[in-house]
């Protein structure tokens, strides 16, 4: 595959500031290359396989960075990406959760067909998944993984790479405990920054085969102590982190919040599932429990956290291109940026509950760049999920898609964004006791079919919602229970029937 660069790399929009410099420099010392020659630096017998790299956020949201729409938020290297790249708007998670979707993005399965269904520590069954880059590493690609794992607690290396680092947990924004070279040690500074470096120094290395970098970045998540049961250790507290450099530079910035934005749950309107759980969340008993980590209706202040956290991750982007463009490679090299899920606002009352089944909650950022011969810069509208990445970089390595890989590979739609497509698909979420308890009996199943969104609360099955979200994107009317609504509702509930079985039965 020979990639179009679509304009010339100039260090003024890698905006990588002197610390990112410096951590370049110590990849370098990390892994050091001496009396290479220019063709053991750039060997071409890679078949015409490009190099791939996957970066996950940690639950950014959808239009959390600068061209999805933050009023305040600078994110050049993304925003470039959003630009120059193919810009998937309309893009979910196959769960909102942290390590079901996380799975979801490595195997191309839904949970109920994994088995990462809640965050609860499954480190037994996390060593068994069906890992794509299993399949890459068979197919003679050098594989990394460097970042957050987060499907069970134990941070030791899982099949399929031939390099690993990685963290226990959520691990910690400072100063973090990193497992690598077989052993576990304290690793002084910030997090995004030593990631950045590890990764950085994995595609410096010398190599005559194509590469696959995965970078699970622990930001934007707060640092808390996740304990194995899903709990959360309250007297951990929990601390948005950014780096040094950035802490305060959005100290009087104010984020327009959106039209579904409120406290408490007298304004949810007809949501009795979600009016139980805020009424249960809002109790003093609750209040009392979480004081240190609730954050009813998300501060200004968490969200300007957020956003200085993010400004290490852009900085990271722009380190990595600027990695591939000094090793002549970037033109043989595709990136894709996206989240694990999103993050409420103060939207429908909702805060931390990053699992709930409204957009804000379920939509992610997912960007592919840099263009190629095959597709040209846009914003795709069509629906693509997490398990959609899985035969997506399979097909871009010339590998034939797995019999249990459940999502279908995007490089059609890149490049044809008319051709037929999806029409609908399925979101899953399986609630669980720990760590918030007014969630229990939460799970539910969304049916997206067309400008159409129906949840189906499986503990509550008389509690039907349904939203035209072409009509009524903030989810503010629920339409299930009007006369003429009835027959769409039938044909929904018959269709995520079959959409649930299909999760679970491998084809």
């Amino acid at each position: 595959m020979r990639l179009r660069i679509v304009a010339g790399i100039q260090l003024q929009h890698i905006e990588c500031g002197v610390p990112i410099l410096l951590i370049l420099l110590a990849a370098a010392l990390v892994f050091p290359v001496t009396g290479e020659s220019d063709e053991a630096r750039n060997p071409d017998d890679s078949g015409g396989r490009p190099n791939i790299v996957l970066i996950v956020v940690d639950d950014q949201r959808w239009d959390e960075y600068g061209a999805a729409g933050h009023p305040y938020l600078q994110t050049p290297n993304i925003d470039r990406m959003a630009r120059e790249g193919v810009n998937f708007i309309n893009a979910y998670a196959a769960s909102p959760l942290c390590s079901p979707n996380r799975a979801s993005i490595l195997t191309g399965q839904y949970p109920s067909r994994h088995g990462i269904v809640d965050n609860i520590a499954r480190d037994e069954s996390s060593h068994r998944l069906e890992l794509f880059p299993s399949v890459l590493q068979e197919a003679g690609y050098e594989t990394a993984h460097v970042g957050k794992w987060h499907m069970g607690n134990d941070a030791s290396p899982r099949p399929g790479y031939d390099y690993w680092v990685s963290f226990a947990g959520q691990g910690r924004s400072q100063d973090p405990v990193l497992f690598e070279n077989g052993k576990s040690s304290v690793v002084p500074g910030y997090v995004t920054d030593i990631l950045t470096e590890r990764a950085v120094a994995f595609i410096e290395r010398p190599r005559q085969r194509p590469f696959f970098l995965y970078l699970g970045h622990k930001a934007i998540h707060p640092d808390v102590r996740q304990l194995d049961n899903a709990s959360i250790d309250f007297s951990y507290g929990s601390k948005y982190s950014a780096a040094p450099r950035h802490a305060g530079r959005y100290a009087h910035e104010k984020f327009v919040r959106r039209d579904n934005s409120h406290e408490g749950e007298e304004a949810v309107g007809d949501k009795p599932v979600l009016r139980k759980a805020l009424r249960d969340k809002n109790s003093q008993t609750n209040r009392d429990l979480w004081q240190s980590v609730l954050d009813i209706g998300t501060s200004e202040q968490t969200i300007r956290d957020r956003a200085e956290m993010l400004l290490a991750v852009d900085e990271s982007l722009g380190a990595i291109i600027q990695a591939l463009v000094d090793r002549d490679i970037l033109d043989r090299t595709i990136i894709i940026f996206t989240s694990d899920n999103g993050y409420f606002y103060g939207e429908h009352g909702l805060s931390i509950e990053r699992r709930m089944p409204y957009e804000e909650g379920i939509r992610v950022p997912l960007l592919v760049w840099p263009s190629t011969d095959r597709w040209v810069p846009h914003s795709n509208d069509n629906f693509a999920l997490s398990i959609d990445i899985a035969p997506t970089v399979l097909d871009l390595a010339n590998i034939q898609s797995q019999d249990s890989i459940q999502g279908r590979s995007l490089l059609g739609v890149m490049s044809d964004p008319a051709e037929s497509w999806r029409d609908s698909f399925l979101v899953e979420y399986t609630s669980y006791e720990k760590p918030m308890p007014w969630l229990i009996h939460t799970s539910y199943r969304i049916l997206r079919k067309g400008d159409f969104k129906y949840i189906y609360w499986i503990h509550h099955p008389e509690s039907h919602e349904l939203y035209n979200l072409r009509r009524d994107p903030f989810e503010l009317a629920n339409l299930a229970g009007q006369q003429e609504y009835q027959d769409l509702l039938a044909e929904l509930r018959e269709e995520l029937i079959l959409a649930v079985g299909r999760a679970s039965i491998q084809r």
